[in-house]
């Protein structure tokens, strides 16, 4: 078991939403950890306290996620993108390495964007933003029915992880039982009803939605690490080559097999070194 008691929950006023937060750590970098669409700070239980070895990290309930507000908005990138800004904005945070998955890895790519000098470094998991295949799944969610139809149950919570992971009996019981209470809570579905239609059509992610991203990538000079599941079925890994390419500073993506579109769940030791590899600059070629 690992030291919980350093991921208590911490909470800071990001403009009008109450947001929380795991910290630990000190060093010469702030690690932002931003999960991806519906999830909470507890993806990253694995990665933080390996980090905090060395670096200040902070895990975040992105806005409309896990225990931080949930207000009624369009949950652009954009929208999400001015809120880890408001974030470090409120942390004291004048420059951070970005950690982002999935749908925050689109929003750390726009904020990279908006604000370049706020970001030292970006390390792009399973990265939302760099083309328009997505799983069906996902393209169904902007459908009413389909994210209304969830009903929260433990019993539910492996089936569910089974589409996203690339084996879900490797994935912990521990933290099947952390996650559980806030995949419970309420009014969760809401935000990802909305994140879904602004950002995705039944054809996929919506051309003016990743277009922007693709084409401003070669303007990015942050140093890019790019880690990316081979098995990854929600968004292929053909798109972590499009960022590889594009990035004027990306390193050679770190492409992880027998893994899915969670690197940092399931393969969280190799994970944490390549991270801690990537700001130290030691990683060479993984």
């Amino acid at each position: 078991m690992l030291l919980t008691q350093t991921l208590s929950d911490q909470y800071v006023q990001v403009g009008s939403v109450r947001t929380r937060f795991w910290q630990a750590g000190e060093g010469k970098h702030t690690i932002l950890l931003l999960h991806g669409a519906g999830g909470s700070a507890e993806f990253w239980y694995y990665n933080l306290p390996g980090l905090a070895r060395q670096h200040r990290v902070i895990a975040i309930d992105m806005v409309g996620s896990g225990r931080s507000d949930k207000p009624s908005a369009s949950y652009s990138l954009t929208y999400q993108a001015e809120f880890i800004l408001g974030f470090m904005d409120a942390m004291s945070i004048s420059s951070a390495v970005l950690v982002g998955h999935s749908m925050s890895g689109g929003a750390a790519l726009q904020l990279a964007f908006m604000a370049p000098k706020r970001v030292e470094k970006l390390v792009l998991v399973g990265s939302f933003g760099l083309g328009q295949e997505v799983t069906l799944s996902a393209r169904l969610a902007t459908l009413p029915f389909a994210v209304r139809s969830l009903q929260p149950s433990p019993k539910v919570m492996r089936p569910m992880l089974k589409q996203n992971v690339f084996d879900v009996d490797t994935i912990p019981q521990e933290w099947i039982d952390l996650r559980y209470p806030i995949f419970a809570l309420p009014g969760r579905k809401e935000p990802l009803i909305q994140m879904a239609r602004t950002n995705l059509c039944l054809r996929g992610v919506r051309e003016t939605v990743y277009q922007p991203i693709v084409e401003n990538l070669k303007n990015i000079i942050a140093p890019a690490l790019i880690i990316w599941g081979k098995q990854d079925r929600i968004l292929p890994v053909a798109h972590a080559h499009v960022a590889a390419k594009r990035l004027p500073n990306a390193e050679q993506p770190l492409l992880l097999d027998r893994c899915g579109h969670y690197p940092h769940l399931e393969h969280p030791a190799r994970f944490n070194q390549a991270v801690l590899n990537f700001l130290t600059g030691t990683s060479g070629s993984h």
